[in-house]
């Protein structure tokens, strides 16, 4: 993989991680445009990217990140858990179901979702407007909610986001709290991904690392900043729609 491929790469998983649009799919097209085949060094590249995306959380929420945060964190936890359960125990069959057609069959379902549930949701009467108001319950909903994310092409932050508006939660809190929880999600599949090859860094391009590193931090950073300010006045009905007809492109060329 050369620096160009790195940088095309980041870009990609800094601007689809956090949305909710998967960035599964978005990898597959990428890959194959690019000639770039899933070798070990490429899985230790991602690795990369995927801390680069988890900083940019880290430093936008800063703030959160103190004792006085403790109850948002512990709920954040409890959200965690029903992933890492069910993750763990179904990890190989996630595997066998990984397919092309699975992965674009789920961003069309999920387009539809999406466009339904909007057409239903009614933000101003949400009960929790900020994530410091998300209770208990709803965290747990919204735990259980990412579990689907395990189905290839699902999408772990549009998951999560709509499990949080169909338990009362806004649209904002629902993708700060998406944000907040890809933190211990990223950092044990990250984690776990990295002690499989850490081996594959010694041979690798670590200029085409740090390049697509920096890439994928600077434009996750952004991309969470323009979601917040995107969400002030537009719904999410704009990725329904681009999960479908992304969906249906895929169906097509892949």
């Amino acid at each position: 993989m050369d620096i160009l491929q790195a940088i095309i790469i980041g870009i990609i998983e800094g601007f689809t991680e956090f949305l909710p649009i998967s960035s599964t799919g978005h990898m597959i097209v990428a890959s194959q445009f690019l000639g770039v085949e899933q070798s070990a060094v490429v899985k230790a590249y991602e690795v990369i990217i995927q801390f680069a995306a988890i900083l940019a959380v880290l430093i936008l929420y800063c703030e959160k990140i103190n004792l006085k945060e403790i109850t948002l964190w512990q709920k954040v936890f409890v959200a965690f858990l029903p992933l890492a359960i069910v993750g763990f125990i179904l990890k190989d069959w996630v595997k066998e179901i990984f397919t092309v057609d699975t992965v674009a069959w789920m961003f069309i379902v999920g387009g539809i979702i999406f466009i339904v549930v909007e057409y239903f949701h009614q933000d101003e009467k949400s009960p929790s407007k900020d994530i410091e108001e998300i209770s208990w319950s709803q965290s747990i909903w919204i735990g259980l909610g990412q579990v689907l994310s395990l189905v290839p092409g699902t999408s772990r932050a549009g998951s999560t986001i709509i499990a949080g508006m169909l338990s009362g939660v806004n649209r904002k809190a629902s993708t700060e709290f998406s944000f907040l929880l890809a933190i211990p999600v990223m950092m044990a599949v990250s984690g776990y991904d990295l002690l499989k090859h850490y081996e594959d860094f010694m041979g690798a391009d670590l200029t085409a690392f740090v390049v697509g590193f920096v890439v994928a931090f600077v434009v996750a950073y952004l991309t969470i900043k323009l979601l917040i300010a995107f969400l002030q006045r537009f719904t999410f009905v704009a990725f329904g729609v681009y999960r479908i007809l992304f969906g249906i492109l895929l169906l097509m060329i892949v």
